[in-house]
């Protein structure tokens, strides 16, 4: 059986995620009161991106209450790591070197950041010698 891509989701739907990786398993009550706290949503919206987004794998809803429970079927860390694989080879033809050389030349970085980045590069030299 092949193996499955990872869905990316949408905007919308990234938002509905950290919501459930800041908060943890939620219902849609609890996730609409944290969305419209920065941008006024309504309630039915949120409702029918998360049905989307069950039936899509995005999140898993445990239905045992009468309230259901949402939770993000993966981790924050594993989404970024599918959604910047799937970024480095559509857009910048597999080189990782590309898009490291066109984030930070497009974007402003302060001292802390690019020491981390020096940091992250020593240790991946060293990793090789």
């Amino acid at each position: 059986m092949p193996k499955r891509e990872p869905v990316r989701p949408t905007n919308a739907e990234l938002e509905i995620l950290r919501v459930l990786w800041q908060q943890g398993p939620s219902t849609v009550r609890e996730v609409h009161e944290s969305l419209r706290r920065a941008d006024p949503v309504g309630y039915t919206t949120v409702l029918k991106l998360m049905q989307i987004m069950t039936e899509k794998g995005l999140v898993t809803r445990d239905v045992s209450a009468r309230s259901h429970v949402y939770t993000a079927a993966a981790s924050e860390r594993t989404t970024q790591r599918h959604m910047v694989t799937d970024l480095v080879e559509r857009v910048f033809g597999g080189s990782t070197l590309g898009l490291v050389l066109h984030a930070l030349s497009t974007t402003a970085s302060n001292a802390r950041e690019l020491d981390q980045v020096r940091k992250l590069l020593d240790q991946k030299k060293g990793a090789r010698a």
